[in-house]
């Protein structure tokens, strides 16, 4: 590289600030995994810290609804320049007002790092407090919403807030057109609001030897495989299809679920599949790296969402890109993912459709190889469809490099 170009590469660097709470902590390091896979790939562009403001509950007044985890506040990510910052709030009280405090709590990390934009992901609390501080710092916030931030929203006064700040936001990115339409009735403004879709790590998800990954899990060759991958929670739609997996085992002497994750429902399941007499049928590895949730996929006949509601979840997308089947609720981006020849989708809240799709999934011949073609999209598309969304936003500031003129340096990378 000439030293001319080198020197414009280095001068138009510009600074984002990320503030979310989706993202690793070191007792669950897969949090956030998309945002952390994106931010990793945008840092060949921009000069990235991450700011994670997380609520801090007394230990006498601690939330019962979730599972919470306190953030250690020295760890940091491979690869990432992480802050995490904690906050004064109780359960359920203080969520009107944690978007204001936390906001205060950001406003000198933020002032410190002296940003050309903020980019958030998660409208409320975190997106609210970004765009409270960004009014001060005068610079642009980009929202995106992943899903379960307007999908289930909890009260009337926290939509309010969601709506102020996706009003008020510079551009709002969503990860399905159906987000994309929610936030827009939520008061986005249309022209101001883009979808970038999720993708994946094809060098872990992709199209490989089921009995390979067998022999590697210790699992029996003969085995209908059912795979769940997500937090074990009731959105998830985990009871359900434990329901369904109870009524298809006396059919199915050979069928396995194996529902990977952790959450405040693992307890309740596993006493009822004691009880049910299925112990032999159903497995919790808990919490899996990524590698391993690859070779779990590549074992089973069937991966399953069956989730109450969804943004675009990145499970479905590497369940697809390892070429297994898809059985799930027709909610949220799913059906921009899943069609008749790569999966059946049933609707939410119901085991006995459940049950069925996955009785007509197991048996149906698949075409895995067309499957694992149908979604190919790596982190590095991702990173760079957001970069030009960051960029629109920063360029239509003022004191701002051209859009144009980054495109350019963005060429040179």
């Amino acid at each position: 590289m000439r030293f001319n170009d080198l020197f414009t590469r280095v001068a138009f660097v510009l600074r984002l600030a990320v503030v979310t709470s989706y993202f690793p902590i070191r007792d669950q390091p897969h949090r956030g995994h998309s945002a952390y896979q994106t931010l990793r790939q945008l840092q060949r562009w921009l000069e990235i810290e991450v700011f994670c403001p997380f609520s801090a509950y007394p230990s006498w007044f601690m939330p019962r609804n979730f599972l919470y985890v306190r953030p250690d506040p020295g760890y940091s990510p491979t690869d990432m320049t992480v802050h995490y910052i904690e906050y004064p709030a109780l359960p359920l009280l203080s969520r009107p007002v944690n978007g204001t405090v936390s906001s205060r709590y950001l406003l000198p990390y933020l002032k410190r790092f002296k940003p050309n934009a903020i980019l958030n992901y998660c409208i409320y609390p975190e997106g609210y407090a970004a765009i409270s501080a960004a009014k001060k710092l005068r610079i642009p916030v980009i929202l995106g919403a992943i899903g379960s931030d307007v999908n289930r929203i909890p009260d009337r006064l926290t939509g309010q807030l969601t709506r102020k700040a996706l009003r008020e936001a510079a551009l709002v990115l969503t990860v399905s057109q159906h987000l994309r339409d929610q936030v827009i009735r939520l008061g986005a403004a249309s022209d101001r609001t883009r979808v970038v879709k999720n993708g994946c790590d094809s060098s872990l998800f992709h199209l490989s030897d089921r009995t390979d990954a067998r022999v590697e899990l210790k699992l029996d060759p003969n085995t209908l495989l059912i795979v769940f991958v997500g937090s074990i929670v009731p959105a998830k739609g985990v009871r359900e299809l434990l329901d369904a997996v109870i009524h298809l085992v006396p059919s199915h002497p050979n069928l396995q679920l194996a529902c990977i994750g952790e959450g405040i429902l693992r307890d309740e399941l596993e006493k009822r599949v004691v009880q049910a007499g299925i112990d032999r049928h159903v497995r919790f590895p808990g919490l899996c790296n990524s590698a391993r949730v690859a070779r779990w996929i590549a074992a089973a006949n069937v991966f399953c969402l069956p989730s109450y509601a969804e943004g675009c979840p990145n499970v479905v997308i590497e369940a697809l890109a390892c070429g297994r089947p898809v059985v799930a609720t027709e909610v949220g981006g799913i059906p921009e993912l899943v069609d008749s020849e790569s999966g059946v989708l049933v609707p939410p809240r119901n085991p006995e459709a459940l049950a069925a799709a996955l009785r007509a999934a197991l048996v149906q011949p698949w075409d895995e190889a067309a499957i694992s073609r149908k979604f190919r999209r790596g982190w590095d598309q991702v990173a760079c469809e957001t970069y030009d969304t960051c960029l629109e936003a920063i360029a239509a500031g003022q004191n701002c490099p051209s859009r144009s003129a980054h495109s350019w340096f963005k060429s040179l990378l």
